[in-house]
């Protein structure tokens, strides 16, 4: 009869108790229990969340997979000036946005974000608003220096991002400029290589990632640029090439979702600081439009076309202890 030790080269041993630090693949019996139990991958996975009580897209994002934020974005008929935050099962309401507007940036954390730019109605005007949240209320701070929509942003509400946009509707009039918040005002930084809108962002204010998006000359890009606190260079291409997506995490560990590549997409990409690589998790409703939060082994992502009240909760693959037999 062939042994398990034959078979896998290893040897099941008995404790009284499970190890403190297994080996990846490590199987032992814990006689203490009777069971048997390994130590293996658990893959990366999307799960659904709670819903949002008004359904929306374009809008902005902020906060954690636990604490994250929702602001005002297009329910399809008007521009909202709703807030909900989620506290990892359910969304509740928040303070009202002064300026209803969609198509804006937003960083920081569910009791400290900030929220810029956008697009009001009517005539979809581009917009230089910023606003401030402190867990209950929105107030009005210094505005941009450009006005624009389909920006992205990232960092906090001391020391946020934003950059990319347009300054008219459609793609005829794209921009590179980026701004550094200091919680008061903007000041310009370094332009982006590629002047786009509709694209992502994640990390700092001195360690920002900007991806995907829209170019007039291109359309739909797949490009990626890493900032510094004064200038954007070069990253790794993601792999599939889509606009109005929505990203998680930080420069060297990110996560991008979502958006739009002809039709919506589901696909999931993680970013190492240097390269994308797809996940084999892919969102259980693709959409574009969307935002997300959180970081890139526990992201949330929330709203968007054609599903407005979508949340879906991201896990990233971690090692675990199994139980592989109940007696």
């Amino acid at each position: 009869m062939t042994t398990f030790k034959e078979i896998s080269g290893q040897l099941i041993r008995t404790l009284s108790s499970d190890p403190a630090n297994p080996l990846e693949g490590q199987i032992w019996y814990n006689s203490t229990i009777g069971v048997l139990k390994g130590y293996d991958l658990t893959l990366a996975a999307w799960a659904s969340g709670g819903a949002l009580s008004t359904g929306r897209f374009n809008l902005a994002g902020a906060g954690t997979q636990t604490a994250g934020l929702a602001a005002t974005g297009f329910t399809g008929a008007v521009d909202t000036n709703v807030t909900e935050e989620y506290n990892g099962s359910s969304w509740t309401g928040g303070g009202n946005v002064s300026t209803p507007r969609r198509n804006l940036g937003g960083a920081g954390l569910q009791t400290a974000a900030v929220i810029f730019g956008g697009a009001t109605q009517p005539g979809d005007t581009p917009s230089s608003a910023t606003e401030k949240y402190d867990g209950s209320t929105w107030t009005t701070s210094g505005t941009m220096g450009t006005a624009r929509m389909y920006l992205s942003g990232c960092g906090t509400q001391t020391a946020g991002l934003g950059f990319g946009g347009g300054r008219l509707p459609g793609l005829s009039d794209t921009t590179g400029a980026t701004e550094e918040f200091n919680g008061s005002t903007w000041t310009a930084g370094g332009t982006l290589s590629t002047a786009r809108e509709s694209l992502a962002g994640a990390g700092t204010q001195t360690a920002g990632l900007g991806f995907g998006g829209a170019h007039p000359a291109t359309v739909s890009l797949a490009t990626t640029e890493e900032y510094d606190g004064s200038t954007w260079t070069a990253g790794g291409s993601l792999n599939t090439v889509r606009r109005n997506i929505a990203g998680a995490g930080t420069q060297t560990a990110a996560l991008g979702f979502g958006g739009y590549q002809g039709p919506q997409s589901s696909s999931t990409e993680l970013y190492n600081g240097t390269s994308w690589t797809t996940s084999p998790a892919t969102l259980a409703t693709a959409r574009s439009g969307l935002r997300g939060a959180g970081t890139q082994t526990a992201g949330l992502a929330f709203g968007g076309s054609p599903t407005p009240t979508a949340t879906e909760e991201f896990t990233g693959a971690f090692l675990s202890t199994k139980t592989l037999t109940t007696s």
